[in-house]
């Protein structure tokens, strides 16, 4: 291999890291701070980030980036006990979604927000009714899909934002200009 190929791929990669740090932050910052406390847990359009991360950079940085900023944002504001879930729940949430296309608003993209909003109702419902109350309980599983209204809020909120951003960046050719 060139050192010229070398350094490219290098200064891709080094990129590719700064840009999953900012959208780590960035999802950090929408869920821990701008939040609604809803039962036991609470209500956010961090998850747009996500859903525009993983339209922009590659699935394992996307995937980081989810992780990361989900757990950082329940390990910082008190919802420790929910760190599994949201580290599981975040990363695979990137991997629905794909930056393969040149822009960042497709129809792939698009649907992606349906599996998920599957994936958030029944990922952190059965973590509350089998993993918080500590035992398999139908009725504990019953009581923790009473919380699906707030994650159709969340998915929905988070939509907005990822389309509305989306659009705009696609409109200024963001996924050509970084590369």
């Amino acid at each position: 291999m060139s050192l010229s190929k070398t350094t490219s791929t290098s200064s891709q990669k080094l990129r590719r890291m700064v840009i999953t740090g900012f959208f780590a932050a960035l999802i950090f910052v929408f869920t821990a701070y701008l939040h609604i406390p809803t039962g036991a847990g609470y209500t956010h359009a961090g998850d747009g980030l996500i859903y525009l991360a993983a339209s922009i950079l590659p699935a394992p940085y996307a995937v980081a980036a989810g992780a990361i900023g989900g757990a950082l944002a329940d390990g910082l504001t008190g919802y420790a006990v929910w760190l599994p879930a949201t580290i599981v729940i975040k990363a695979v949430t990137a991997l629905f979604f794909t930056n393969k296309n040149e822009k960042i608003i497709n129809l792939r993209n698009c649907l992606a927000i349906i599996p998920s909003l599957v994936l958030c109702v029944a990922g952190y419902s059965l973590y509350e009714g089998i993993v918080i109350t500590g035992e398999l309980s139908s009725a504990a599983i019953i009581a923790a899909f009473t919380q699906t209204p707030s994650y159709f809020v969340q998915v929905g909120t988070s939509a907005v934002l990822y389309i509305a951003v989306g659009a705009a960046m696609d409109k200024i050719g963001f996924k050509k200009r970084i590369g």
